[in-house]
């Protein structure tokens, strides 16, 4: 089933958190967000239904393979796209946002093409 914008931004927060902290929570994932905690929860659930997380007993929340993949993909497109918009002049907090809003309707052909860019113009 494809997922949707919010499932993506779910899912690249979920990356991120657990990059600082191995052991993620719903309610952690709400902060991040500013997200109330039904909502979460019901994200929580819908992912878990579509096989993208799973919750341990604990309230553990761990990415599944293909929630992973979907997750460092988004985070990499707002890595890049943020970059990107920086080397133009945009300010952190704009390029920031702009990115966030981009990542997810971007095509995988442009993206490939800024990516390779950025790679050739930073040398990374």
């Amino acid at each position: 089933m494809p997922i949707h914008e919010s499932g993506q931004m779910y899912l690249e927060t979920i990356y991120i958190l657990s990059r600082r902290n191995p052991y993620v929570r719903a309610i952690d994932v709400g902060e991040q967000l500013g997200y109330s905690k039904p909502s979460v929860s019901r994200a929580m659930a819908l992912l878990k239904k579509d096989g993208y997380v799973t919750v341990g007993e604990d309230g553990g929340i761990t990415l599944t393979e293909s929630g992973l993949q979907i997750a460092q993909t988004m985070y990499t497109r707002h890595t890049v796209l943020s970059q990107m918009l920086m080397m133009l002049g945009v300010d952190e907090k704009t390029a920031t946002e702009d990115a966030c809003r981009i990542e997810h309707v971007i095509s995988e052909k442009s993206f490939a093409a800024m990516q390779q860019h950025l790679e050739r113009n930073t040398g990374k």
